[in-house]
């Protein structure tokens, strides 16, 4: 879908962990040169309950202003959301776009780093660190200091959607999108390992895709924003071609 007055892409972004909203800004910052691009953000207490559905009822009072159908795009938590969000109002959502999020679509870095707690006979200090080492490896993060990377990570435990905790993991299935789906990933993420991302393959549609990044991690969509901008590019463009000369084509 576009926008008339633009000629862009109506494309709203979903970010649930405030602590790594800067992380989004680079890829953001460059579709905005070619598309209608919005934020829609979700903040939480300490206090507060993590509960996808009462972000489910808030992002569908937002969307419902929306005279046309949006391409969503969201990493971790915040794809996981769109697929939820996907699922139970496909006549608003044009395309659906998941960064780091794998065939077991609940799987976020927090599940990651709660099974190393559990494993592993180490502080959660140390844990952390040996996380943000894997988690932010990339040219691209290097201006980011390394007790800056520990306390962002430590801030989205905190505030974060993620549904998982010390005590309990959750799983929830994928599959069922009947928008439009690309699903992207670092082909060295310690999270979303390969077989997490490529074990999408076997629910795709004819229009749908799998982008695996070279040489990046869990936070690709930071590391290596160009070539995720042009990847999402190609994709909304092709969102407009029936799926039938997608058959004729392939």
């Amino acid at each position: 879908m576009q926008d008339p007055d633009s000629g862009s892409y109506l494309v709203l972004s979903l970010n649930v962990s405030p602590s790594l909203r800067r992380l989004d800004q680079p890829l953001l910052k460059l579709l905005s040169q070619t598309h209608s691009v919005s934020q829609w953000e979700y903040h939480q207490t300490e206090d507060e309950p993590c509960s996808l559905t009462v972000a489910l009822v808030l992002l569908h009072d937002y969307l419902k202003s929306c005279p046309r159908p949006v391409h969503l795009i969201g990493h971790g938590t915040g794809g996981l959301l769109g697929l939820l969000y996907a699922r139970q109002h496909p006549k608003r959502v044009k395309s659906l776009a998941l960064l780091s999020v794998g065939i077991h679509p609940a799987v976020d870095w927090q599940a990651h780093y709660y099974v190393q707690r559990q494993m592993l006979s180490c502080s959660r200090e140390a844990i952390l660190a040996q996380m943000a080492q894997h988690l932010f490896k990339s040219p691209a993060a290097l201006p980011i200091p390394m007790f800056r990377r520990i306390q962002m990570l430590e801030r989205d435990i905190e505030n974060s959607l993620s549904p998982h905790s010390l005590f309990r993991r959750h799983c929830l299935p994928s599959g069922n999108i009947s928008s439009p789906l690309m699903v992207c990933g670092g082909a060295e993420d310690i999270v979303v390992d390969p077989n997490q991302l490529w074990g999408w393959q076997k629910l795709l549609k004819p229009e749908d895709r799998i982008w695996s990044c070279p040489e990046s991690g869990y936070f690709f969509h930071f590391s290596h924003p160009e070539l995720l901008a042009a990847q999402l590019s190609e994709f909304w463009s092709s969102c407009a071609v029936p799926a039938q000369a997608l058959l004729q084509s392939s």
